[in-house]
């Protein structure tokens, strides 16, 4: 159970900014403007929203609900990891190639117009379903990234993107990503890197989140480094440009739930746009493994 109050979060993003500005980078007007915003969120406290306690669901489950609106436009964090990693997918040899985590297919379906032959594996099966309508020569399985449903030394590319954030310890996952991969074949991992836990609304009203874990860069290297996965390149990308345009005040809304940071972010602009300059968002690895 997790218990999350949309003021905290602001006054979060408010003591971030404050900090940022303390470590001297914004002056005494930014200064004064966040502690005279602080004093107006205290006072405007119940026009935010509601205080709730949020239980746990599976990532199966919390992805299945999640598989139909999955692909909308407007993810921000898919519109940044996606270039990268399709970037990088685009140069490499064509073989076979996992999509681990596969989830609707979007790297999938990309590696499949590269030529490779495509397997993908996800634990939701509402996920599959959208994957298999979009790659339909595509082979698909249910399964988990701790055991994956492939021979020893089976592919010569394997992906996994914005999945790892749920996996407690990165060591197993990857010994599995090193077990099917070729010698010299290549790995390509991406996850977020925001720190807090996805909310999902669920049948009913009510809300779940999912599992979460906020992994450092080493702990890819520890997982990685002792398999004989060298890295090629690691990139962590930041949100382009400001969140809010500094001259408009965006409507102050309040939020059916606080997990719905978005919104939140609106009520304080000038420091969620302090918050998150240059500040990374996500982490793309490119490892290779070593040749036998």
């Amino acid at each position: 159970m997790i218990y999350q109050d949309p003021l905290a979060y602001l006054l979060g993003i408010e003591g971030a900014a404050l900090m940022r500005a303390f470590n001297g980078e914004y002056g005494a007007d930014f200064t004064d403007a966040r502690l005279a915003e602080v004093r107006e969120l205290l006072a405007s406290a119940d026009k935010i929203g509601a205080a709730r306690a949020t239980g746990p669901i599976s990532t199966a489950d919390g992805y299945d609900v999640w598989s139909g609106v999955y692909d909308q436009p407007g993810n921000l964090l898919i519109d940044i990891e996606q270039p990268i990693v399709r970037e990088i997918l685009a140069d490499l040899p064509v073989g076979t190639a996992l999509d681990a985590a596969c989830g609707t297919g979007r790297h999938t379906s990309y590696l499949a117009t590269l030529g490779h032959r495509v397997i993908g594996v996800d634990a939701s099966a509402g996920m599959l379903a959208v994957a298999r309508a979009k790659i339909p020569d595509g082979e698909f399985h249910r399964g988990d990234v701790h055991r994956l449903p492939l021979p020893d030394r089976h592919v010569s590319v394997l992906v996994c993107a914005l999945a790892l954030e749920h996996v407690a310890d990165l060591r197993p996952v990857f010994a599995e990503f090193a077990r099917v991969l070729r010698p010299g074949g290549h790995l390509i991992t991406s996850d977020t890197n925001h720190g807090w836990p996805i909310v999902q609304a669920l049948a009913g009203g009510d809300f779940g989140y999912l599992p979460h874990y906020n992994h450092r860069a080493s702990d890819y290297l520890a997982a990685a480094v002792p398999l004989g996965l060298q890295v090629r390149s690691c990139t962590e990308p930041c949100l382009p440009g400001p969140m809010f345009d500094p001259d408009v005040q965006p409507p102050k809304v309040p939020v059916e739930h606080p997990a719905d940071i978005f919104s939140l972010h609106r009520w304080c602009p000038a420091a969620t746009n302090a918050f998150y300059r240059d500040k990374p968002v996500a982490i793309v690895w490119h490892f290779q493994l070593n040749p036998a």
